[in-house]
């Protein structure tokens, strides 16, 4: 499973303990299986693409170090050197990678799925930071989010003298710049971190620029599914996904609906409710659920109009709420698909 309280984004904090219960179900350690899935209910037939990362162009910016940043957590850190680079997020990862660092990442968690962190060590057990494993590769900075835990791990990694620096956790479209550029300065890389800023802005503006602007905005429920664990849940504010599915042209059902937590289980009534035109999953969980026809065995989801048309568009774990690099990637596949005439899946 992938982790998405940094899962989802990206999860969120509150989903800790249902990640935990279904880690072991969902095979989150090893590569992606692709930044897209067209799942046939969505009447797409675009191609998985490579979970791969675009380095910048040039060679590899050489830090400039020392230099202290404050961590989204309110403590000084002074970052003295880089060589030993340890990011607890997949959504870091794919940032320092994406930079012209991934030679100095020592480590990784389950969420850094791309392939070029494949053979890292995982340093996590479930969702959960080992400050043992962590400390045993003699790291020179360890980057984590504020949704990364638990809290002893990060007190225990500090307390042996590692500069750790807590980031927050993305969930809206507008965190991309806010993240590369801080992650960039934590570096010391700052000039490619600019760089990296204009060439996702630009590609998240051209992949936008494509998004249909007229007609009907269909409506598009997140839901979160892990099969293997019986967990079932729609997303609401706060979910991560609202801003991705607004910037694709479309209405996020669960937050029309009403839904103010994160995340709700789901019920039949809270579907009837949200009413989606198309449902949007994560590609492990549609596959943990037995695909598009196991999706519609859940009580409720065959009679909603997404379940009918079986429209259903699917975005791979490791990248659907990273809001990152290759945000513009998943914004192109989400307009693609959940736009996409709904036909019966053969």
């Amino acid at each position: 499973m992938q982790h998405r309280s940094r899962l989802l984004g990206t999860l969120l904090a509150s989903l800790a303990v249902v990640f935990a219960t279904s880690a072991c179900g969902s095979g989150g350690s090893g590569g992606g299986d692709g930044s897209a899935s067209a799942t046939g209910g969505a009447g797409t037939t675009a191609e998985a693409a490579a979970d791969r990362i675009e380095l910048l162009d040039g060679p590899p910016p050489e830090p400039t170090l020392p230099v202290e940043v404050e961590s989204a957590d309110g403590t000084p850190v002074t970052v003295e050197t880089a060589e030993r680079i340890v990011p607890l997020s997949g959504s870091i990862a794919e940032v320092v990678y994406t930079l012209g660092l991934g030679d100095r990442v020592v480590a990784r968690d389950v969420t850094a799925t791309f392939e070029e962190a494949a053979e890292l060590p995982v340093v996590t057990r479930g969702h959960e930071v080992s400050a043992e494993s962590v400390l045993s590769l003699r790291p020179d900075v360890v980057l984590v989010e504020d949704t990364t835990g638990p809290a002893e791990a990060i007190d225990q990694i500090r307390s042996a003298g590692i500069p750790l620096v807590v980031f927050d956790t993305p969930r809206e479209l507008e965190a991309v710049t806010g993240r590369i550029e801080a992650v960039a300065t934590a570096l010391g890389v700052d000039e490619a971190g600019q760089r990296l800023v204009e060439r996702t802005e630009g590609r998240i503006a051209a992949a936008q620029e494509a998004i249909p602007a007229e007609g009907d905005r269909p409506r598009v429920a997140f839901l979160y599914l892990r099969g293997t664990a019986s967990v079932y849940l729609l997303g609401g504010a706060g979910s991560g996904a609202t801003s991705l599915i607004e910037a694709a042209g479309a209405i996020d059902a669960g937050v029309e609906s009403g839904l103010e937590k994160d995340f709700t289980p789901i019920t039949s009534e809270a579907l009837a409710a949200a009413a989606p035109d198309v449902i949007l999953v994560m590609s492990k969980g549609l596959t943990s659920v037995g695909g598009v026809d196991g999706l519609l065995e859940i009580p409720g989801i065959a009679e909603t109009p997404a379940g009918m048309d079986r429209r259903v568009a699917a975005v791979d774990d490791g990248v659907l709420l990273n809001y990152g690099p290759r945000t513009d990637e998943v914004l192109a596949s989400l307009a693609e698909q959940i736009h996409a005439e709904g036909t019966s899946e053969q």
